[in-house]
């Protein structure tokens, strides 16, 4: 009996793709990566899953900044707000803002102002003025501002018991005062001046005790230049205002013509941080005297508003030229010290309890011109935008962790950081913006959207930013605000190649995946670098549960998928399903 003819079957094999990574961009990228996504997340890591709604907090008129403390505080058109209410800073400059917190306070630059956050009241400027527009006089005091009542000055002693200081003029002038215990006269190691002014109750409003001031337009010399405010008074409308100076003053006198001017100074700067206590402070560029400046600053211990008190205490205000060549580019505090960049450049400050600080020169890859926002510390370690990468850096050599974005060049970034995550806005070479969002301990970088965010603040659980575009105040993570409608989403694998080796080639795809009610989702194949995406299935669910999507491609050289959608998806694996076929 003849037997019926055997129907072959083919050989098959799966490869299955259950870890998706982030993107890359390169040639040719590893399984699970992308080339492109976008609106994409690793929050559901392994799986391949969209982000998820921004909420829209409100609209700006013209937006300058934005900071984190115990609430959001933000600058919008001249006016500072804090925990969505306007403060009585209302007359801010136009631009960007540089915006500082220092216990309670809140600093201010380039306006150089300030806001107690813990009391509304207590705001202004930084710096303080005075000239005076009466007679002055000037006396010899003791610290507190209590007068000698009987000064002579002489080239020879006098009795004793004939004035309470001698001015020895038989030299450089010395005070002297009589000493009981050595029965003789002996040198006065600090000699105080008290210039009285006409004008009562002004210069207690503006000044206070240790106030480091800069006096200039006196007829007594040694009361011009920087000078400590030893005491102050004059609170009253019948009192004279007043204040002590160190300086040695021979002879009592009164200046009638001429104006005297006292002021509290702060210096320009480029960028500053919170370090310590204090505020430490970078510029380059010239002074008002025409001399070119590239220094670092800080603040006295506790108090930004001085930042020239010399006592000669550890607690005072402190200053540094710099060798480095170049413009700064930012300023952050990193781990208790202050640390300056310019391109090429890292300078670290040691803060030193005796006053005398200690500055580093690294040279290295800095932050990049224009980035000084993307400088965020993320679970102890600092990262920024660079020329040439995305650093990470911990006091040593800044390492790259952008390898992934490939060698396309970024300007203009600025960054923000929660949850382990850094979100890093930065433009392209053709201007198109990009928000990117690097997974620190999966090493992941995804690409969410075109959004240009100036910049990001972090409060509680959520992170803020500003919509250069459409001027929105967004929280990303949707927990405060209006809500996006919906999330539309895509990403587009590597190129894959239709065969492989043993005369195997792709028969099927099958996508495992889990929606929610009202999601969709597509895939899109292309052909052999065609430039057309040719949709191969869309599902939508009315209600959520998992399903799997077979799909079919065509035989072809090499071919890329593209997924995409709106709602909630969660891609469990992509499969490959491998079959045998002719060696024709």
């Amino acid at each position: 009996m003849r037997g019926l003819p055997s129907i072959g079957v083919k050989s098959t094999a799966r490869i299955s793709t259950d870890v998706f990574q982030g993107i890359r961009n390169a040639i040719k990228i590893g399984d699970g990566e992308w080339s492109f996504t976008e609106n994409m997340s690793s929050a559901h890591y392994p799986m391949l899953a969209n982000r998820g709604k921004r909420g829209v907090v409100g609209t700006l008129i013209a937006p300058g900044g934005l900071l984190e403390k115990d609430a959001l505080a933000y600058v919008d058109n001249g006016t500072l707000y804090y925990n969505g209410q306007p403060t009585g800073l209302t007359d801010l400059s136009a631009g960007e803002k540089q915006m500082v917190s220092m216990g309670a306070f809140l600093c201010i630059w380039p306006d150089k102002v300030y806001y107690n956050t813990a009391n509304g009241n207590d705001l202004g400027s930084m710096e303080a003025s005075y000239s005076t527009t009466g007679s002055i006089s000037f006396s010899a005091c003791r610290s507190d501002g209590s007068t000698y009542d009987n000064v002579i000055s002489s080239d020879s002693e006098p009795e004793h018991g004939s004035c309470d200081v001698w001015i020895d003029t038989s030299g450089t002038p010395v005070a002297m005062e009589w000493s009981t215990s050595t029965g003789g006269w002996v040198e006065i190691p600090m000699m105080y001046t008290k210039l009285t002014f006409t004008s009562q109750g002004t210069i207690p409003n503006l000044f206070k005790e240790y106030d480091g001031v800069s006096i200039s337009g006196a007829a007594f010399d040694d009361a011009n230049g920087d000078k400590v405010i030893y005491a102050l008074g004059g609170e009253s409308e019948t009192a004279y205002d007043y204040i002590v100076i160190v300086g040695l003053l021979e002879t009592a006198m009164t200046q009638e013509t001429g104006s005297i001017t006292i002021q509290r100074k702060i210096p320009n700067l480029d960028y500053v941080c919170e370090c310590q206590n204090r505020l430490w402070g970078c510029y380059y560029g010239l002074d008002g005297d025409g001399k070119n400046l590239n220094e670092i600053y800080c603040c006295a211990l506790g108090d930004f508003k001085n930042w020239r008190q010399y006592q000669g205490l550890s607690t005072d205000s402190w200053a540094a030229s710099v060798g480095s060549d170049g413009v700064w580019t930012g300023a952050a505090n990193y781990l208790g010290h202050p640390v300056f960049f310019k391109e090429n450049v890292i300078h670290m400050v040691t803060v030193s309890s005796a006053g005398a600080h200690q500055i580093d020169e690294t040279i290295c890859r800095g932050v990049q011109k224009n980035s000084w926002r993307s400088i965020q510390v993320v679970n102890e370690t600092l990262y920024y935008k660079s020329r040439v990468d995305v650093c990470a850096w911990q006091g040593g050599f800044p390492q790259s962790v952008s390898e992934a974005l490939g060698d396309e060049k970024y300007y203009e970034a600025a960054a923000g950081s929660f949850g382990g995550r850094y979100y890093i806005s930065m433009r392209d070479g053709n201007n198109a913006w990009h928000l990117f969002v690097y997974d620190i301990s999966r090493g992941i970088w995804l690409r969410e959207d075109a959004l240009h965010a100036l910049c990001f603040a972090k409060v509680d659980d959520e992170i803020y930013c500003i919509d250069a575009a459409s001027k929105k105040l967004l929280a990303i993570n949707g927990t405060t605000g209006t809500s996006e409608d919906t999330v539309s989403w895509q990403a587009v694998s590597g190129i894959q190649y239709y065969e492989y080796p043993d005369r195997k080639y792709i028969s099927r795809f099958n996508i495992r995946l889990m929606m929610e009610s009202g999601a969709s989702f597509s895939v899109y194949l292309q052909y052999d670098s065609d430039g057309v995406w040719h949709n191969c299935g869309t599902l939508r669910r009315a209600q959520t549960g998992t399903v799997t999507l077979p799909i079919r491609p065509r035989r072809c050289d090499h071919m890329q998928m593209k997924i995409a959608g709106q709602g909630n998806v969660r891609v469990f694996s992509i499969t490959r399903i491998l079959e045998v076929g002719s060696d024709k």
